[in-house]
């Protein structure tokens, strides 16, 4: 079963945007969103993906991946998605061994950005940027899933 073990933090300052190795527009939507799983589609760059994942323990939860044809995730986040679409600029960016997402939220989540770093396990050493605050790992508030219920700028 594949696992996803991911941390999250607030993004302090710009310090990032000189260590950018690529950027892309996103646009997800949750079809599905419960405690036991998420179901979620993803455009981005001309590409789509359905995504979902099971319960998180920790910093972990199963995941699965799959690739679809970028028509018929349009038509899912026009027909079935739940809440809000969220739009998003995603930028990678090395930090030692690893490469975090940093996420720049727009429309009713603008205002938000928050890094994301993979790990290979919960207990894997990572170099922290000076440009990660606090963690949110734990904190459902910063789940997309969350934010497209209630959105980042109504808080």
């Amino acid at each position: 079963m594949p696992i996803e073990i991911e941390r999250k933090f607030l993004v302090v300052n710009d310090n990032w945007k000189a260590q950018v190795e690529s950027r892309a527009s996103l646009k997800q939507g949750y079809l599905a969103s419960q405690s036991n799983a998420t179901i979620r589609v993803r455009v981005a760059d001309g590409r789509a993906q359905l995504n979902i994942k099971g319960p998180t323990r920790g910093i972990s939860r199963p995941e699965y991946e799959y690739d679809i044809p970028p028509r018929d995730a349009e038509e899912m986040l026009d027909r079935l998605a739940e809440g809000a679409v969220i739009e998003k600029e995603r930028y990678k960016v090395r930090c030692g061994g690893h490469v975090w997402d940093l996420d720049v939220f727009k429309g009713d989540n603008a205002g938000l950005v928050v890094a994301e770093v993979e790990l290979a396990s919960e207990a894997e050493a990572f170099d922290m940027p000076d440009w990660a605050g606090e963690e949110v790992s734990g904190d459902a508030r910063y789940y997309n899933a969350s934010l497209v219920k209630h959105p980042f700028t109504r808080w």
